[in-house]
């Protein structure tokens, strides 16, 4: 069940997945200093990659000689494209992968992802336009169907349009967000049975026992991460760093591989995240929300380090009560060391909502809005009249900024600020209609295009009569 490519880039066991934002240069480089075989990219839209050459340029940031095995990841919905795309990459990756796994809305409307999982005919195009354009290997990620019958058809198929590598992720297309839940390896054993290129698995996979029960179970070649190695860069080498060691040697790579800020904030907010669900943290949380170079990020691991560096080396202290104290945390592990993010299930999501749904319904009922003689008025009214509320006074029969009026008799409205005859742009309209006019400061411009007319009339007169 093997290949020999596959062989040949050293049958990799341990995966970072493809993550928007998230597996960029530096963090596939330190997942692979911790014990990371095989990195992906992030997913790049093929249509954007091939057209324009800035995305190209910004997005495929690699370095052969630390962060090889890599395969980059495509997305998109024509064959054509995705070959152009999977051209433009093959001397700079092992192999080259189609995203049909992305769950999200913004996939839904593009028309890729696991939003084409039941267009096949599609599909096989897709990869044996591909697998034509390029030397190197054409690998699919993929969900499952609800049916484990259905889920292993849908691998065969693409094995058989020409696909050399398939990831499984052990979740269909509505298993996302809050609704996650639980990975089904029984269908990733499945497809595995039947399959006869590498596979890999994705889903569960929190810690490295997970990983080597998922390969005791599933049989497939290597296990991929996304969340878990978020929280845990070191997932695969099968320890739990203390936080801020991790993240300060990431930044060390983000100064020699720079990257965007928010994809340094949205790194080192999974590291601390445990250390952010306390809200004696919130000041370091604000601080890491708002910074904007490595300076600031490196405060935000100083200060947790200061903070929690006591509690880390055993250092007892006393509390309030002048009672000796250990660390007060109710965890398996303390905050300040890398471990993974548990979602709650399905099911308490569900409840939790139900329950927030009927509080906010109750309290809807019961807030009713007044204006200021006491009647009932709707909620857009309300903020309306707050807003009207919120307003300067302004003189009484004035309301222009200077509190100047139009002089024209009998108007009250403000008069234009550059008007040249001192009137409201109504009055001043209808004085230049009335006495053949201009008024530059209203750009009102009567004589000017009377003239102009007039002028154009004379010269076609003049045309018609020779």
């Amino acid at each position: 069940m093997t290949s020999d490519w596959y062989d040949g880039i050293g049958r990799p066991r341990y995966v970072v997945a493809p993550m928007v934002d998230a597996s960029e240069l530096s963090w596939r480089i330190l997942c692979r200093r911790h014990g990371a075989q095989l990195c992906y990219t992030p997913m790049f839209h093929s249509n954007v990659f091939v057209k324009d050459s800035k995305y190209r340029r910004d997005s495929l940031q690699t370095c052969d000689e630390q962060d090889r095995p890599l395969f980059v990841q495509f997305c998109g919905n024509n064959p054509e494209t995705m070959a152009a795309a999977a051209k433009l990459v093959e001397g700079h990756c092992d192999a080259i992968d189609i995203n049909l796994g992305c769950p999200q809305a913004i996939a839904k409307r593009g028309r890729y992802g696991s939003f084409l999982q039941d267009e096949w005919k599609l599909l096989q195009s897709i990869v044996s336009e591909m697998s034509k354009a390029v030397s190197i290997p054409i690998t699919c990620k993929v969900r499952i169907f609800e049916d484990v019958a259905k889920s292993v058809q849908y691998a065969l198929m693409l094995q058989d349009a020409g696909c050399k590598l398939i990831t499984v992720h052990g979740r269909t297309r509505e298993q996302k967000g809050p609704l996650t839940g639980i990975a089904s390896w029984k269908h990733i054993k499945a497809v595995r049975e039947a399959l006869s290129i590498p596979m890999l698995a994705n889903g569960n996979i929190q810690c490295l026992q997970d990983v080597h029960r998922c390969l005791d179970y599933t049989k497939v070649d290597g296990v991929m991460s996304a969340e878990g190695i978020l929280t845990n860069p070191a997932l695969f080498e099968g320890i739990n760093p203390v936080t801020w060691d991790i993240a300060l040697e990431y930044l060390e790579l983000v100064e020699q591989f720079p990257c965007p800020s928010s994809y340094i904030r949205g790194h080192l907010f999974k590291i601390f995240h445990k250390i952010f669900t306390f809200e004696e943290n919130n000041d370091i949380r604000q601080i890491l929300a708002t910074a904007q170079n490595l300076d600031d990020f490196r405060l935000v691991c100083s200060k947790i380090r200061t903070k929690y560096l006591p509690l880390h080396e055993g250092i007892q202290y006393y509390d309030d009560n002048n009672n000796i104290s250990r660390n007060g945390f109710d965890l398996i592990l303390p905050p300040w060391i890398c471990q993974p993010y548990v979602r709650i299930s399905p099911e308490e999501h569900t409840k939790k909502m139900n329950m927030h749904n009927k509080v906010q319904d109750e309290n809807q009922c019961k807030r009713l809005h007044e204006d200021t003689d006491g009647n009932i008025i709707s909620r857009k009214k309300m903020k309306k009249l707050r807003r009207i509320l919120r307003r300067p006074p302004r003189p009484d029969n004035q309301s222009g900024r200077s509190g100047d009026i139009c002089i024209n008799n009998g108007c009250l409205n403000p008069l234009g600020g550059k008007c040249i005859y001192k009137f409201c742009k109504k009055c001043c309209r209808n004085k230049c209609f009335a006495e053949n006019l201009d008024c530059t400061g209203h750009r009102i411009l009567v004589r000017t295009r009377r003239d102009m007319a007039k002028k154009f009339s004379d010269i076609c007169e003049k045309d018609s009569c020779q």
